[in-house]
């Protein structure tokens, strides 16, 4: 296989999901006793991994969460996707213009990947290549899961691109010594530049940034 490789996060890339789940954890957390509004869920835990969502909420709230807190959430996310999942716009005609071996790392486990990919007609162009950050010691914003990613694609670091929507993915790809390409679908533009990333507004971007970032690893 090429050493050229191209990781994909799952949620907010693939998956228009981090309005659905947002929206689900707040409603989860306000009745555990944590009242925090849908940007400031956003803000707070997007592109971590639940296990870190978890201890990050336990830590505000002051003592754990209640038991049965993880399941039920995992549920009640599992019945919204169900619902109301879509694919990102543009998202499959832009794979479709990509030449390159792809996969998918996500802070998500390979159960919810499978869902919500499978939800929105995006697995089968993954399957086989699907990462989750249970995989690894340790999840964004640590490189851990990108570097894991690409070994097991047989990708070089240097030759790699990872498209990311969150702050934590950006910091993971960038210490792992990868490109990243940022995705400001979420409107957050500026915090992911700030953070090394090259920004697109919409995936149809996405061709002619890979093309960009080849020309200036070359």
């Amino acid at each position: 296989m090429s050493d050229r490789l191209l990781i994909f996060d799952c949620d907010g890339v693939l998956v228009d999901s981090e309005p659905v789940a947002n929206h689900v954890l707040a409603e989860e957390l306000r009745r555990a006793g944590l009242d925090l509004d849908e940007a400031t869920v956003r803000r707070t835990f997007v592109g971590l991994s639940l296990a870190r969502s978890i201890e990050i909420a336990s830590e505000r709230l002051g003592r754990p969460l209640p038991p049965g807190f993880e399941a039920r959430l995992e549920q009640r996310t599992a019945d919204a996707f169900r619902r109301e999942l879509r694919a990102v716009p543009g998202v499959a005609a832009a794979l479709d213009r990509i030449d390159v071996p792809t996969c998918v790392a996500s802070s998500g486990s390979r159960a919810k990947m499978r869902l919500t990919l499978g939800l929105t007609g995006l697995l089968e162009r993954f399957e086989g290549r699907l990462f989750s950050a249970t995989e690894v010691a340790r999840g964004k914003p640590f490189p851990d899961l990108f570097l894991h990613a690409a070994a097991s694609m047989g990708g070089t670091p240097s030759r790699t691109v990872v498209v990311e929507d969150s702050v934590p993915g950006v910091r993971a790809g960038v210490a792992a010594g990868m490109a990243v390409v940022g995705f400001a679908g979420a409107g957050n533009a500026d915090e992911l530049a700030s953070e090394g990333a090259l920004v697109i507004g919409s995936m149809d971007e996405l061709p002619a940034a890979l093309a960009r970032v080849r020309e200036e690893r070359s």
